[in-house]
């Protein structure tokens, strides 16, 4: 029976320089794309352009600020007058999300006093408030607007786009 006694220094040394050219290599290897797979096993390639378009931090992440549409102090319009303020609302929603300010915009479909969410392309509380004041149904009282700043995937910047691409009726 032979006994080898290895000098665990040189070991040590040995194992760091292994470790550091098998980095070495992957480093070298990359074209600034790197690869993933899903919990499904899915191959999902990380896109260095697409998210610095989007402006995405290291983890696909955006800063936004949600609003939180709430029924206002001004509600008994009469129908003719509602219809009007409405189809305004409508209107200056596409001018936000045409303007690239406006990411998402929609209702809640029951009758309470929460109306509705945007979610404003903004860094701060005061720029969203800003735009907030362009809407009609804002000015008129009918709603109100209870802002938030939000942390979000920086691929709802893409929603709009894609939104056109589905929507057969526009208002």
């Amino acid at each position: 029976m032979t006994i080898t006694i290895v000098n665990p220094r040189k070991s040590l040394n040995v194992m760091i320089l292994l470790v550091t050219g098998f980095c070495l290599l992957l480093v070298s290897c990359s074209n600034g794309e790197s690869t993933t797979k899903t919990h499904t096993n899915q191959e999902i390639t990380y896109d260095s352009l697409l998210a610095e378009a989007l402006e995405a931090d290291e983890y696909g992440m955006h800063q936004y600020v949600m609003a939180f549409l709430k029924k206002g102090p001004n509600r008994s319009l009469d129908s003719v007058r509602a219809m009007e303020l409405q189809m305004a609302h409508l209107e200056n929603i596409g001018r936000m999300a045409d303007n690239g300010d406006l990411v998402l915009a929609g209702p809640f479909l029951d009758t309470g006093d929460l109306r509705g969410i945007y979610i404003f392309d903004v860094k701060t509380i005061e720029e969203a408030e800003a735009l907030t004041k362009t809407d009609p149904a804002i000015q008129a009282g009918s709603l109100i607007m209870e802002l938030k700043p939000w942390y979000g995937s920086a691929a709802l910047m893409e929603l709009n786009q894609r939104h056109k691409r589905v929507t057969k009726t526009h208002f």
